[in-house]
């Protein structure tokens, strides 16, 4: 294939079938960009649509992100997962209100110096709000300049990202740079997808290394992942005759940052030791049904315990984190999908 001859089909192809109608692009303004690249950083669009919608409604803009309690971010944010995202927008927000007066520099060495915000993305952000020619190289991008190319290197290494990148950067046209990221991005998700690729419908297919040699589900490489491991965890849920129960504010680090959740413990005896510090109690716990919560690293197996306690008695505090929430209010606050579901679903 004539690597100049790649923007030209790609951007046709895109002018009839690509997407239009993001809410993103209408305006494809830098913040608005910014904010949804983020977003579907290892989440699909048909799932970030209704979220950043509803963010762009609670925070239109650099400043109000910036000055929003770290509680309402989350808040927003609830459900979408990989948290750090959240808070590094929340980050960055605050960091280009002060010293980049409220808006996204326009730079792609300044994009790269605020939290979150990868190569891949500065690019993303330089292409389609300021029409730079900058390369962008998320998984969509990699999965369709790999069969399309067919470029040699084990995966995961940095010897084969770093031909994808050469690879990505000599493709790029004169002009056009939003609407050849999006078409780009479009390819990937729509047509040369992981599994069932549309092949037939593809703009490349007449020019496919993969397709033509019969190799398309050998690209991209892929690294052998061995099987996920399991952590078990039991979860505290106090439950008053108000209808409260006690959660717990995660710290900011680590697994559900930030958000709120149930108080846990690794062992039973833990658990109950655990629960008689919060409430007095009458009688034992009923155990709920166990909740199966992937991660892209291990799965976590709640084993959530229920007690009802006759009244929300101020409990002995080691932190400042405790707090009896309404299950009439979990809408209110961040808690991870799983807790949120968990509680919902609570006889």
């Amino acid at each position: 294939m004539v690597e100049y001859d790649f923007a030209d089909s790609l951007l046709a192809w895109h002018q009839v079938h690509g997407r239009h109608d993001l809410p993103w692009q209408h305006p494809r303004s830098a913040y608005r960009v910014w904010i949804s690249e983020i977003m579907l950083q290892q989440t699909q669009v048909r799932t970030v649509i209704p979220y950043f919608n509803a963010f762009m409604a609670i925070f239109p803009d650099v400043k109000a992100l910036a000055n929003a309690p770290a509680d309402r971010v989350m808040q927003a944010w609830a459900g979408l997962g990989y948290y750090s995202r959240a808070r590094n927008l929340h980050a960055s927000a605050k960091y280009c209100a002060e010293h980049h007066n409220g808006n996204l520099p326009a730079s792609f060495e300044a994009l790269l110096a605020l939290p979150g915000i990868g190569r891949s993305t500065a690019g993303a952000i330089m292409s389609q709000a300021f029409g730079a020619r900058h390369a962008v190289l998320d998984g969509n991008v990699k999965r369709v300049l790999s069969r399309v190319f067919t470029p040699k290197g084990q995966a995961g290494t940095a010897d084969l990202d770093n031909r994808l990148w050469q690879l990505a950067e000599s493709l790029l046209p004169s002009e056009n740079m939003a609407d050849y990221t999006q078409a780009l991005m479009d390819l990937g998700a729509t047509l040369c997808t992981r599994s069932k690729p549309r092949c037939s419908d593809c703009p490349m297919r007449s020019n496919c290394l993969a397709l033509a040699t019969d190799c398309i589900a050998d690209f991209p490489a892929r690294k052998k992942r061995a099987p996920l491991p399991q952590q078990e965890r039991f979860m505290l849920v106090m439950r008053d005759d108000s209808r409260r129960v006690l959660m717990q504010r995660r710290p900011e680090a680590g697994l559900w940052g930030g958000l709120y959740s149930l108080p846990e413990a690794e062992t039973l005896q833990d658990a109950e030791n655990q629960a008689l510090v919060y409430a007095p109690l009458s009688q034992a716990a009923l155990t709920l049904p166990p909740v199966l919560h992937g991660f892209s690293h291990y799965r976590l197996l709640i084993k959530p315990l229920l007690w009802n306690v006759p009244t929300a008695m101020p409990q002995i505090r080691d932190n400042d984190a405790l707090h009896w929430i309404g299950l009439d209010a979990l809408d209110q606050h961040g808690l991870p999908s799983p807790i949120r579901k968990l509680l919902k679903a609570l006889p």
